[in-house]
């Protein structure tokens, strides 16, 4: 039976001493709701403290590993979330610091807070099909996270150039750029991640967290201050978001008009 994380829309399922967490919500094309990512967080944490998983790797269902949050507001009603988290709900930190190795088997479509999962695990091993966008200044969200991540993979040039063009690119780009470390066939990705679990369980686990502490280093400070300040009193997140779900350009895109 799969363990219970408080929504259905994620699974966590054992196979032997690996756990496998899949992002399911087809009707939302696996966006995350709050108590989604707060799942994965827990996930994360139920894996480090079970004496009998090593390892966690993370999937999607169907063409899509997720898209990030779901901007529509919507959710499950048997999902269960604590009160007055904040940005406690987020589970990348958890991620990053996790000492049980985590992989990401990124399937398809990974979008925002989706591709940080992916770029936090200690692996991401990514399907040919998979696509990849970093979409957060699209929706006005100057996304704190990101900045301090996407650099430290990609370099700030090209930091530059995937959050401010907020541009789609595939599987063989990602690899190419160092958003993620493995593409392979569709058809192998499983197996892949799973090679990928056990290849880091080879590794002890004290001088192994050491390691990840020393290279979570490179991501510098995390200014979610900034972040949650513009979420709270900017409207450009509430125009990014409006304008969305109605599927029109936001009021700051210039137009030829006149």
């Amino acid at each position: 039976m799969a363990d219970d994380l408080g929504t259905s829309g994620l699974r966590l399922d054992r196979d032997g001493p690996i756990a496998w967490l899949t992002i399911d919500r087809p009707e939302a094309r696996n966006a995350l709701t709050p108590a989604m990512y707060w799942g994965i967080k827990q996930a994360v944490r139920r894996v480090n403290e079970d004496d009998d998983l090593a390892a966690l790797v993370i999937t999607g269902t169907g063409d899509v590993f997720s898209p990030g949050g779901d901007l529509g507001g919507r959710s499950r009603e048997d999902e269960r979330l604590p009160d007055g988290l904040g940005q406690d709900v987020l589970p990348f930190l958890a991620v990053r610091d996790s000492r049980a190795p985590v992989i990401a088997a990124v399937n398809g479509i990974c979008q925002a807070g989706g591709l940080l999962i992916a770029m936090l695990a200690d692996i991401a091993v990514a399907s040919d099909r998979a696509t990849f966008r970093v979409p957060e200044l699209l929706r006005g969200i100057p996304d704190a996270t990101y900045a301090a991540v996407l650099p430290a993979h990609v370099g700030v040039a090209v930091a530059r150039d995937l959050l401010l063009s907020a541009r789609r690119f595939d599987a063989a780009e990602a690899q190419r750029l160092g958003v993620i470390s493995r593409v392979v066939p569709h058809d192998q990705l499983r197996e892949a991640a799973d090679r990928a679990a056990r290849e880091v369980l080879r590794t002890p686990p004290d001088a192994r967290l050491h390691v990840k502490r020393m290279l979570g280093e490179h991501y510098g400070t995390i200014d979610y201050t900034t972040m949650f300040w513009a979420l709270e009193h900017s409207d450009e997140p509430r125009e990014g978001m409006r304008a969305f779900l109605e599927k029109r350009p936001p009021r700051w895109v210039p137009t030829d008009e006149g």
